[in-house]
């Protein structure tokens, strides 16, 4: 394990860790009121199940670390077979939560599979396209990786989680350009992936019932959120309002007011609103300064990696995480419709911190296997 740690991104892993906890220091300064005077249980319920996932994904992190990733390939075909299924279990069992087939109850916890069905994917097509790259000229080898990730969306869709369906969808389509596939059967699919979307734009919003919730609808329309504060525009105004209120250094930690009650669940998708509200816009952008680090250090792992798996899953963490940070923002800003996409390292919540911990824990194994290479190049020279 020593031999290990020293070729661990050091970077990477310190900003991780401090971000970590300063999610957790704001997932009790964003919950407390809610908890207590909502939720009637204690002010520190949110930041203990926090810290319980924290430290589960340290546990992880060390297994993760210490697992080879030529072993990668038949895990992951084993976890992806395991959590689709729990997808169709969801669907045909499950009784709606929040009017979405999601989660799974498990005693005091819940688990979301399709956040670790994200990870598990960028793995998946990474061994998959790794281990097939000479025959990535053929359409049957090159699209079948697609055609189980369509099914897998679709899944996705029918819960109906439509943020996390532009997020998988984006790693998936990131993934397939960043391969070396032929650039013949790229074009094709991509003109085929354009025409599919617009019947598929046309079934959602055309003529007949629509296939959105009224909630997803009410969703599409967020350009002036403002002008229906108490009804649909409410999440995105009253986020405005709490940056407003921040200012340039915030009202102090602990101080927002928009948490009594103004957002719903401020812990979770409208976490960075109190971040600015209560810290200020210099925290805005520090923490912003911080994701931009992190990604910059998983693309240079990915560029170091000598093999052509380990770079595509360090290319494929950074989109996961890049679409997280990017589809949240714009959301709380009013730039895109709310999807109920959580914030990376801040946000609360199990299955996601749990996952995103495991990406990263991927991404370093690669970075020791890559520091092990160079030092028996050394060696041998």
């Amino acid at each position: 394990m020593r031999r290990d740690f020293k070729y661990i991104d050091k970077p990477l892993l310190i900003i991780s860790i401090l971000l970590f906890i300063f999610g957790l220091i704001m997932v009790f300064s964003a919950s407390n009121v809610i908890a207590y005077m909502s939720h009637h249980v204690s002010a520190y319920y949110y930041f203990i199940r926090q810290a319980i996932f924290l430290l589960a994904g340290f546990f992880m992190f060390l297994v993760i670390s210490r697992v080879s990733t030529e072993s990668y390939g038949p895990i992951s075909w084993f976890l992806l077979i395991a959590f689709s299924i729990s997808l169709v279990i969801l669907l045909m069992f499950i009784k709606p939560k929040n009017q979405a087939q999601s989660w799974f109850k498990i005693g005091p916890f819940t688990l979301q599979p399709s956040e670790f069905i994200k990870v598990i994917t960028i793995v998946w097509l990474s061994c998959f396209y790794d281990k097939h790259q000479k025959k990535l000229n053929k359409y049957s080898t090159s699209l079948f990786p697609i055609i189980v990730c369509v099914a897998i969306a679709g899944l996705i869709f029918l819960q109906p989680d439509l943020g996390t369906v532009i997020i998988f969808a984006g790693i998936v389509a990131s993934i397939f350009y960043a391969v070396p596939i032929s650039k013949e059967i790229k074009l094709k699919t991509t003109m085929a992936a354009i025409g599919l979307m617009l019947l598929a734009l046309v079934a959602v919003f055309g003529a007949g019932k629509s296939l959105l919730l009224d909630r997803q609808k009410a969703r599409l329309d967020f350009t002036n959120p403002c002008a229906s504060l108490l009804d649909s525009g409410n999440q995105v105004c009253n986020c405005y309002i709490a940056i407003n209120n921040g200012g340039l250094t915030g009202t102090g930690l602990g101080n927002s007011t928009q948490k009594y009650l103004y957002l719903p669940e401020p812990y979770t998708d409208f976490i960075f609103a109190i971040v600015v509200e209560e810290l200020g816009l210099i925290a805005g952008i520090a923490l912003i300064i911080a994701y931009i680090i992190i990604l910059c250090r998983i693309l240079v792992i990915g560029r170091n990696s000598p093999s052509n798996k380990g770079s595509t899953i360090c290319y494929g963490v950074a989109i996961y995480i890049f679409l997280h940070i990017a589809i949240n923002l714009m959301g709380i800003l009013g730039l895109t419709p709310m999807t109920g996409v959580p914030l990376p390292f801040i946000s609360y919540g199990g299955s996601f911190t749990i996952s995103l911990i495991a990406a990263l824990s991927i991404v370093q194994r690669v970075n020791i296997e890559t520091g092990h290479a160079k030092e028996r190049s050394l060696k041998n020279a």
